[in-house]
Protein backbone atom coordinates (compact mmCIF):
# COMPACT_ATOMS: atom_id res chain seq x y z
CA UNK A 1 0.00 0.00 0.00
CA UNK A 2 1.19 3.46 -0.33
CA UNK A 3 1.09 4.76 3.09
CA UNK A 4 4.16 3.84 5.28
CA UNK A 5 2.99 4.46 8.68
CA UNK A 6 6.46 4.71 10.28
CA UNK A 7 7.24 7.80 8.50
CA UNK A 8 7.11 10.69 11.00
CA UNK A 9 5.83 13.57 8.40
CA UNK A 10 4.43 16.89 9.10
CA UNK A 11 0.66 15.54 7.53
CA UNK A 12 -2.47 16.70 10.18
CA UNK A 13 -4.41 13.62 11.13
CA UNK A 14 -8.62 14.94 10.98
CA UNK A 15 -11.75 12.32 12.23
CA UNK A 16 -15.42 13.30 11.52
CA UNK A 17 -18.20 11.83 13.26
CA UNK A 18 -21.37 12.43 14.98
CA UNK A 19 -19.57 13.24 18.41
CA UNK A 20 -16.97 15.71 16.02
CA UNK A 21 -18.60 16.81 13.05
CA UNK A 22 -16.85 19.46 12.05
CA UNK A 23 -13.99 17.21 12.56
CA UNK A 24 -11.76 19.97 13.98
CA UNK A 25 -8.95 19.56 16.45
CA UNK A 26 -10.52 19.42 19.95
CA UNK A 27 -13.46 19.75 18.53
CA UNK A 28 -15.35 16.89 20.33
CA UNK A 29 -17.47 16.01 22.61
CA UNK A 30 -17.51 18.10 25.58
CA UNK A 31 -19.45 15.54 28.12
CA UNK A 32 -16.11 14.52 29.89
CA UNK A 33 -15.42 10.34 30.18
CA UNK A 34 -17.75 8.06 29.89
CA UNK A 35 -20.79 9.77 28.62
CA UNK A 36 -22.24 10.04 25.41
CA UNK A 37 -23.84 13.53 23.38
CA UNK A 38 -24.17 12.58 20.43
CA UNK A 39 -23.10 8.96 18.96
CA UNK A 40 -25.57 9.37 16.15
CA UNK A 41 -27.38 10.91 13.48
CA UNK A 42 -30.62 11.39 12.26
CA UNK A 43 -30.73 11.78 8.56
CA UNK A 44 -34.30 12.85 7.41
CA UNK A 45 -36.06 11.79 4.12
CA UNK A 46 -35.08 13.42 1.39
CA UNK A 47 -31.94 14.86 3.20
CA UNK A 48 -28.47 14.97 2.10
CA UNK A 49 -26.50 15.03 5.16
CA UNK A 50 -23.11 16.28 4.68
CA UNK A 51 -20.42 14.48 6.98
CA UNK A 52 -17.25 15.67 5.72
CA UNK A 53 -16.19 18.55 4.39
CA UNK A 54 -11.92 19.14 4.41
CA UNK A 55 -10.30 21.83 2.04
CA UNK A 56 -7.06 20.30 0.64
CA UNK A 57 -5.13 19.03 0.01
CA UNK A 58 -5.14 15.69 1.80
CA UNK A 59 -6.09 11.95 1.75
CA UNK A 60 -9.16 10.18 3.46
CA UNK A 61 -7.89 6.73 4.73
CA UNK A 62 -10.43 5.21 6.20
CA UNK A 63 -14.15 5.06 6.75
CA UNK A 64 -16.26 3.17 8.97
CA UNK A 65 -20.75 3.14 8.93
CA UNK A 66 -23.28 1.48 11.33
CA UNK A 67 -26.64 1.79 12.24
CA UNK A 68 -29.12 1.97 9.33
CA UNK A 69 -26.87 1.21 6.34
CA UNK A 70 -29.02 -0.39 3.65
CA UNK A 71 -30.06 0.77 0.44
CA UNK A 72 -31.41 3.65 1.15
CA UNK A 73 -28.39 5.34 2.26
CA UNK A 74 -26.55 6.97 -0.74
CA UNK A 75 -22.94 7.22 -0.57
CA UNK A 76 -20.90 10.49 -2.47
CA UNK A 77 -17.72 11.77 -2.61
CA UNK A 78 -17.21 15.01 -4.17
CA UNK A 79 -13.39 16.08 -5.19
CA UNK A 80 -11.25 19.34 -5.10
CA UNK A 81 -14.69 21.32 -5.23
CA UNK A 82 -17.05 19.27 -8.17
CA UNK A 83 -20.60 19.77 -8.31
CA UNK A 84 -20.74 16.08 -9.27
CA UNK A 85 -20.02 12.77 -7.32
CA UNK A 86 -17.10 10.81 -8.56
CA UNK A 87 -18.06 7.72 -5.85
CA UNK A 88 -22.18 7.23 -5.76
CA UNK A 89 -23.83 4.25 -4.45
CA UNK A 90 -26.36 2.62 -2.38
CA UNK A 91 -24.35 2.39 1.49
CA UNK A 92 -24.95 -1.64 1.09
CA UNK A 93 -24.06 -2.12 -2.07
CA UNK A 94 -20.60 -0.26 -2.26
CA UNK A 95 -19.63 -2.71 1.27
CA UNK A 96 -20.68 -5.98 -0.94
CA UNK A 97 -23.79 -6.55 0.67
CA UNK A 98 -26.27 -5.14 -1.59
CA UNK A 99 -29.23 -8.06 -0.43
CA UNK A 100 -29.50 -5.67 3.04
CA UNK A 101 -32.68 -6.87 3.82
CA UNK A 102 -31.34 -10.24 4.74
CA UNK A 103 -29.30 -10.24 8.48
CA UNK A 104 -28.44 -14.08 8.11
CA UNK A 105 -26.56 -16.05 5.52
CA UNK A 106 -27.70 -19.69 4.56
CA UNK A 107 -25.42 -20.45 8.01
CA UNK A 108 -26.94 -18.37 10.26
CA UNK A 109 -24.19 -15.84 10.83
CA UNK A 110 -23.84 -12.78 9.52
CA UNK A 111 -22.36 -12.07 6.42
CA UNK A 112 -18.74 -10.92 7.02
CA UNK A 113 -15.38 -10.37 5.56
CA UNK A 114 -12.26 -9.23 5.78
CA UNK A 115 -10.39 -7.94 2.81
CA UNK A 116 -7.09 -5.77 2.33
CA UNK A 117 -9.13 -2.49 1.37
CA UNK A 118 -12.29 -3.45 2.93
CA UNK A 119 -14.14 -5.35 6.44
CA UNK A 120 -17.52 -6.21 6.45
CA UNK A 121 -18.09 -6.87 10.52
CA UNK A 122 -20.76 -8.59 12.82
CA UNK A 123 -23.60 -7.72 12.73
CA UNK A 124 -23.24 -5.01 10.03
CA UNK A 125 -20.26 -2.76 10.63
CA UNK A 126 -19.13 -1.33 6.91
CA UNK A 127 -15.26 -0.56 6.98
CA UNK A 128 -13.16 0.97 3.88
CA UNK A 129 -9.56 0.95 4.12
CA UNK A 130 -9.28 2.67 0.12
CA UNK A 131 -6.66 5.59 0.51
CA UNK A 132 -9.00 8.52 -1.46
CA UNK A 133 -5.87 11.20 -1.88
CA UNK A 134 -7.43 14.78 -3.30
CA UNK A 135 -5.78 18.06 -3.83
CA UNK A 136 -8.37 21.21 -3.34
CA UNK A 137 -11.22 19.31 -0.94
CA UNK A 138 -13.24 16.34 -0.07
CA UNK A 139 -16.72 16.33 0.44
CA UNK A 140 -18.62 13.68 1.64
CA UNK A 141 -22.37 12.88 2.29
CA UNK A 142 -25.07 10.52 2.98
CA UNK A 143 -28.68 10.84 1.20
CA UNK A 144 -31.74 9.40 2.66
CA UNK A 145 -33.99 8.21 0.28
CA UNK A 146 -36.50 6.39 2.29
CA UNK A 147 -39.62 7.81 3.92
CA UNK A 148 -38.57 7.27 6.98
CA UNK A 149 -35.77 9.03 9.14
CA UNK A 150 -32.67 6.94 9.65
CA UNK A 151 -30.36 7.01 12.08
CA UNK A 152 -25.98 6.81 11.19
CA UNK A 153 -23.01 6.12 13.04
CA UNK A 154 -19.73 7.21 11.57
CA UNK A 155 -16.55 7.77 11.82
CA UNK A 156 -13.79 8.88 8.63
CA UNK A 157 -10.69 9.55 9.04
CA UNK A 158 -7.56 10.86 7.13
CA UNK A 159 -4.84 13.51 7.22
CA UNK A 160 -4.16 17.13 5.90
CA UNK A 161 -0.87 17.33 3.66
CA UNK A 162 0.47 17.25 0.24
CA UNK A 163 -0.05 14.29 -2.04
CA UNK A 164 2.05 12.30 -4.61
CA UNK A 165 1.79 14.37 -8.44
CA UNK A 166 0.49 10.81 -9.83
CA UNK A 167 -2.02 10.15 -7.34
CA UNK A 168 -5.07 9.40 -8.70
CA UNK A 169 -8.67 10.07 -7.73
CA UNK A 170 -10.89 7.05 -6.34
CA UNK A 171 -14.38 6.45 -8.02
CA UNK A 172 -16.73 4.09 -7.51
CA UNK A 173 -20.09 3.38 -9.13
CA UNK A 174 -23.14 1.72 -8.96
CA UNK A 175 -25.26 -1.06 -11.54
CA UNK A 176 -27.65 -3.28 -11.46
CA UNK A 177 -29.64 -5.38 -13.91
CA UNK A 178 -32.60 -7.25 -12.27
CA UNK A 179 -32.37 -9.72 -14.48
CA UNK A 180 -29.46 -9.56 -16.56
CA UNK A 181 -30.94 -9.74 -20.51
CA UNK A 182 -30.45 -13.19 -21.46
CA UNK A 183 -28.03 -13.26 -24.04
CA UNK A 184 -26.15 -10.63 -23.41
CA UNK A 185 -23.15 -9.39 -21.10
CA UNK A 186 -23.64 -8.00 -17.80
CA UNK A 187 -22.00 -4.15 -17.89
CA UNK A 188 -19.52 -3.71 -14.80
CA UNK A 189 -18.33 -0.61 -15.55
CA UNK A 190 -18.15 1.44 -18.99
CA UNK A 191 -17.89 5.39 -20.08
CA UNK A 192 -14.87 5.82 -18.54
CA UNK A 193 -12.67 8.02 -20.23
CA UNK A 194 -9.15 9.77 -19.10
CA UNK A 195 -5.80 7.72 -17.45
CA UNK A 196 -5.79 5.51 -14.65
CA UNK A 197 -6.65 1.93 -13.18
CA UNK A 198 -9.56 -0.11 -12.62
CA UNK A 199 -9.25 -1.85 -8.95
CA UNK A 200 -11.84 -3.72 -8.60
CA UNK A 201 -15.34 -4.64 -7.35
CA UNK A 202 -18.29 -5.91 -5.66
CA UNK A 203 -20.63 -8.38 -6.78
CA UNK A 204 -24.43 -9.56 -5.86
CA UNK A 205 -26.34 -12.14 -7.55
CA UNK A 206 -29.32 -13.59 -7.17
CA UNK A 207 -30.95 -16.77 -9.20
CA UNK A 208 -33.74 -16.90 -11.24
CA UNK A 209 -35.01 -20.08 -12.37
CA UNK A 210 -33.55 -23.53 -11.79
CA UNK A 211 -29.59 -23.40 -10.29
CA UNK A 212 -28.36 -25.71 -12.41
CA UNK A 213 -25.06 -23.49 -12.99
CA UNK A 214 -24.18 -19.91 -13.02
CA UNK A 215 -20.39 -19.43 -12.92
CA UNK A 216 -19.83 -20.56 -16.45
CA UNK A 217 -19.91 -16.50 -17.35
CA UNK A 218 -16.69 -15.57 -18.34
CA UNK A 219 -14.90 -11.60 -17.05
CA UNK A 220 -13.98 -9.46 -19.78
CA UNK A 221 -11.63 -6.33 -19.80
CA UNK A 222 -11.20 -3.66 -22.53
CA UNK A 223 -8.59 -1.12 -22.25
CA UNK A 224 -8.40 1.96 -24.24
CA UNK A 225 -11.08 1.23 -26.71
CA UNK A 226 -9.66 -2.10 -27.68
CA UNK A 227 -12.40 -4.32 -30.08
CA UNK A 228 -11.41 -7.25 -28.05
CA UNK A 229 -10.98 -7.93 -24.31
CA UNK A 230 -7.05 -7.66 -22.88
CA UNK A 231 -7.94 -9.55 -20.18
CA UNK A 232 -10.06 -12.29 -20.72
CA UNK A 233 -10.65 -14.85 -17.48
CA UNK A 234 -11.79 -18.31 -17.91
CA UNK A 235 -15.33 -18.06 -15.59
CA UNK A 236 -17.11 -16.05 -12.86
CA UNK A 237 -15.66 -18.07 -9.82
CA UNK A 238 -12.28 -18.40 -11.62
CA UNK A 239 -12.24 -14.65 -11.79
CA UNK A 240 -13.28 -14.42 -8.30
CA UNK A 241 -10.36 -16.38 -7.01
CA UNK A 242 -12.60 -19.56 -6.93
CA UNK A 243 -12.76 -23.07 -8.63
CA UNK A 244 -15.45 -25.80 -9.67
CA UNK A 245 -18.91 -23.93 -8.68
CA UNK A 246 -17.30 -22.34 -5.52
CA UNK A 247 -16.95 -26.15 -4.70
CA UNK A 248 -20.33 -27.23 -5.57
CA UNK A 249 -19.02 -29.13 -8.90
CA UNK A 250 -16.36 -31.72 -6.67
CA UNK A 251 -16.87 -33.95 -3.26
CA UNK A 252 -18.77 -31.86 -1.26
CA UNK A 253 -21.11 -31.19 -3.91
CA UNK A 254 -22.16 -28.10 -1.69
CA UNK A 255 -20.76 -24.44 -2.22
CA UNK A 256 -18.51 -23.21 -0.01
CA UNK A 257 -18.10 -19.22 1.08
CA UNK A 258 -14.44 -17.67 1.87
CA UNK A 259 -12.97 -14.53 2.18
CA UNK A 260 -8.87 -13.82 1.17
CA UNK A 261 -6.85 -10.44 1.24
CA UNK A 262 -8.02 -9.74 -2.36
CA UNK A 263 -11.00 -11.97 -3.46
CA UNK A 264 -14.09 -13.78 -1.70
CA UNK A 265 -17.40 -15.24 -2.17
CA UNK A 266 -18.37 -14.60 1.75
CA UNK A 267 -21.95 -15.14 1.80
CA UNK A 268 -24.51 -17.74 0.92
CA UNK A 269 -28.25 -16.28 1.39
CA UNK A 270 -31.03 -18.89 0.81
CA UNK A 271 -30.83 -22.71 1.08
CA UNK A 272 -27.34 -24.50 0.79
CA UNK A 273 -27.92 -27.55 1.80
CA UNK A 274 -28.45 -29.73 -1.43
CA UNK A 275 -26.70 -28.95 -4.63
CA UNK A 276 -27.62 -26.26 -7.25
CA UNK A 277 -30.67 -25.18 -4.91
CA UNK A 278 -33.01 -22.74 -6.30
CA UNK A 279 -33.52 -18.84 -6.06
CA UNK A 280 -29.97 -18.41 -3.57
CA UNK A 281 -28.19 -14.97 -3.48
CA UNK A 282 -24.22 -14.55 -3.37
CA UNK A 283 -22.40 -11.65 -1.99
CA UNK A 284 -18.66 -11.22 -4.13
CA UNK A 285 -15.61 -8.87 -3.95
CA UNK A 286 -12.47 -9.01 -6.20
CA UNK A 287 -10.18 -5.97 -5.71
CA UNK A 288 -6.80 -5.44 -7.50
CA UNK A 289 -4.42 -4.50 -5.31
CA UNK A 290 -1.63 -6.84 -6.23
CA UNK A 291 -2.63 -6.28 -9.65
CA UNK A 292 -4.35 -2.78 -10.87
CA UNK A 293 -5.54 -2.39 -14.45
CA UNK A 294 -4.03 0.08 -15.95
CA UNK A 295 -5.44 2.08 -18.77
CA UNK A 296 -4.68 5.44 -20.90
CA UNK A 297 -7.72 6.31 -21.91
CA UNK A 298 -10.44 4.34 -21.26
CA UNK A 299 -11.50 1.06 -19.44
CA UNK A 300 -14.97 -1.39 -19.95
CA UNK A 301 -15.22 -4.37 -17.93
CA UNK A 302 -18.08 -7.37 -18.35
CA UNK A 303 -19.08 -10.00 -17.15
CA UNK A 304 -21.47 -13.00 -19.18
CA UNK A 305 -24.60 -14.44 -16.85
CA UNK A 306 -24.06 -18.40 -17.85
CA UNK A 307 -24.61 -21.65 -17.10
CA UNK A 308 -24.26 -25.39 -18.17
CA UNK A 309 -27.40 -24.88 -20.49
CA UNK A 310 -26.67 -21.54 -21.69
CA UNK A 311 -27.11 -18.08 -20.95
CA UNK A 312 -29.11 -17.28 -17.76
CA UNK A 313 -31.65 -13.54 -16.82
CA UNK A 314 -30.21 -13.54 -13.22
CA UNK A 315 -30.25 -10.60 -11.09
CA UNK A 316 -26.65 -8.91 -11.03
CA UNK A 317 -25.65 -6.04 -8.58
CA UNK A 318 -22.31 -4.47 -8.55
CA UNK A 319 -19.98 -1.93 -7.43
CA UNK A 320 -16.71 -0.84 -9.44
CA UNK A 321 -14.06 0.70 -8.13
CA UNK A 322 -11.50 2.52 -10.19
CA UNK A 323 -8.63 5.31 -9.80
CA UNK A 324 -8.34 8.44 -12.57
CA UNK A 325 -6.18 11.28 -12.77
CA UNK A 326 -8.72 13.57 -12.61
CA UNK A 327 -12.16 13.98 -10.71
CA UNK A 328 -15.11 12.25 -13.15
CA UNK A 329 -18.66 11.73 -13.04
CA UNK A 330 -19.82 8.37 -11.95
CA UNK A 331 -20.71 6.93 -15.73
CA UNK A 332 -24.09 5.26 -14.67
CA UNK A 333 -27.74 6.99 -13.71
CA UNK A 334 -28.88 5.96 -9.70
CA UNK A 335 -32.29 3.93 -10.18
CA UNK A 336 -34.80 5.03 -7.52
CA UNK A 337 -35.17 3.67 -4.44
CA UNK A 338 -38.31 1.66 -5.22
CA UNK A 339 -35.79 -0.21 -7.88
CA UNK A 340 -32.71 -1.36 -5.41
CA UNK A 341 -35.25 -3.38 -3.14
CA UNK A 342 -33.72 -6.77 -3.34
CA UNK A 343 -34.49 -10.00 -1.00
Amino acid sequence: MAADYTRISDHETFAFSAENPTGARSGGSRGGDCTKLRPTVEIQPGEEAELVRVEGPGTIETMWFTGYVGHSFILRIYWDGADFPSVEAPLSAFFGCAYDEALLDSSGNYPAFSAAVMMVAPGRGFNSYWEMPFRKGCRITMENRSAEQKSLYYCITGERGPVAPDAGYFHAAYRQEHPVQRGRSYTVLDGVHGQGQFVGLTLATGMNGHNSCWVEGEARMYLDGDRYPSLHYTGTEDYFGGSYGFGNDIARRKYQTYAGLYSGMFAILGDNSQNYAQQQRFLLYRFHIKDPVRFRSGFRMTLDNLGWTGPRYDDYTSVAFWYQSAPARTPFALPADHELVMR
